[in-house]
This record gives structure tokens, C-alpha cells and sequence, in this order.
């Protein structure tokens, strides 16, 4: 899986939505810095300045809701990946559904070390996404984070796995701090959503409605002339 450069080009063959989920301070802005920019110390804005005037419009993202842009290539096609991180969105309840709204993918992140936020994921965060989620072909991967914390873990892995059968998604483990296994969780996610023809079939719709709304802003006004 290859990485392009950063910022936004209309230059790729499909367009998908990802949300990062769960508790607060579980590390799911770690984890997306982390697989962004290779580092969890990137200072880069959280916005692609492609897609700036969608801060302006969207009531979304000036309420604690982000995202970021990542263009990379798999299996010699292009993808633009739009990852949107909660980051405190547990305060803005009425935003839910347009947070899930055409998601083609969600990742589902607990903290091995607080049991809490591992009981919320059964009890919050996999009922919101049934409840607001459009697309009931949406790939889910439920993760574990922080295993660099082992001497203070408090779920073990097969409860996790074991809570991954039973909302069907994929499964595994990570740490955001050293980077073990976040671009697997990323990659996965991805595979399996390159394996679904209807997510396929809509992130190409969404990459013509884009090219299509590009064109429309590069016209030049129209010019009436008049013979006198």
C-alpha cells in the first residue's frame, strides 16, 4: 500500500468516507496522526486546505468534529481517503447522524487499559453505528489500543475478539505511541472494503460528482454579447 504526498488532487479513481470512533482518550487522534503522517507528533493542520471551505459550511467540523486526507495507492489504484475523528464529539449528540452519514468504513477504537471504554463499544458506540450508519455494506474493524501499556491492560485480546465476532468486524490490536500494527488497521480496513462492489460503485460516484463540481468552479462565467 502507497502513500502519495500530502494535500488534495482530483487525480485518483475512488473516494472513500472513514470514521475513527469510540470513547474519549482511547487515541484516536494519535492513531490517525500516526498513520497521516508516520508520526504522532505531526503539527500538520487537521484540514486539507482542499477542502477548507468545507469548515466554512459544514456546522460538523466547527464542533469538534475533523478530518484528514489521505491519498494513497493499492493494488494500482488510486484512493482518496477522507478519515474523520470524533476528537470530543461526545458533547454534540444532535451531529451523529451527519458524522455516519455515507461512511464506507468505520474503525471502532477501545482502550486496552480501561475497561470502560471497552464496554461502551457494545453499549454506545456499535449501536450508534447501526442506528445512523447509511450504507449497510459499511466495513467495520473493531480496535485495541495502547498495548504498549501492558502491565496495565484490562481487556484481554480474546474479549476483543471475541466482541468483534459478535458485531461481525474485523479485529486487532495496536499502539498508537510506537505505530505496532496502525498501517495493518488501516490496510485492512481497506482490503475489505476494495472487496465489496457496491462500496467500490459508490466511492466512484462520489469521485465524479467531485470532478464534476471541479469543472463547474474552473468555468469562466458566461458572457452574454449584444450587436448594437
Amino acid at each position: 500500500m502507497g502513500s502519495s504526498g500530502k494535500g488534495c488532487s482530483n487525480s485518483f479513481d475512488y473516494s472513500f468516507k472513514i470514521l475513527v470512533t469510540g470513547d474519549s482518550g482511547v487515541g484516536k487522534s494519535s492513531l490517525l496522526l500516526s498513520f497521516i503522517s508516520n508520526s504522532v507528533h505531526d503539527p500538520s493542520p487537521t484540514i486539507g486546505l482542499g477542502s477548507l471551505w468545507l469548515y466554512f459550511l459544514c456546522p460538523v467540523l466547527q464542533s469538534g468534529v475533523d478530518f484528514k486526507i489521505k491519498l494513497l495507492t493499492v493494488g494500482g489504484k488510486r484512493l482518496k481517503l477522507t478519515i474523520w475523528d470524533t476528537a470530543g464529539q461526545e458533547r454534540f449528540g444532535t451531529l451523529t447522524s451527519s458524522y455516519y452519514r455515507g461512511a464506507h468504513g468505520i474503525i471502532l477504537v477501545y482502550d486496552v487499559t480501561r475497561r470502560e471504554t471497552f464496554t461502551n463499544l457494545s453499549d454506545i458506540w456499535a449501536k450508534e453505528v447501526d442506528l445512523y450508519s447509511t450504507d449497510q455494506d459499511c466495513i467495520r474493524i473493531l480496535v485495541g489500543n495502547k498495548v504498549d501499556k501492558e502491565s496495565e491492560r484490562a481487556v484481554t485480546r480474546e474479549e476483543g475478539r471475541d466482541l468483534a465476532q459478535r458485531h461481525r468486524c474485523s479485529f486487532l490490536e495496536c499502539s498508537a505511541k510506537t505505530r505496532e500494527n496502525v498501517n495493518q488497521c488501516f490496510k485492512e480496513l481497506i482490503q475489505k472494503m476494495m472487496e465489496v462492489p457496491s462500496i467500490l460503485e459508490k466511492g466512484s460516484v462520489a469521485v465524479k460528482k467531485q470532478i464534476l463540481k471541479q469543472k463547474e468552479l474552473d468555468q469562466p462565467p458566461h458572457q452574454s454579447s449584444c450587436c448594437s
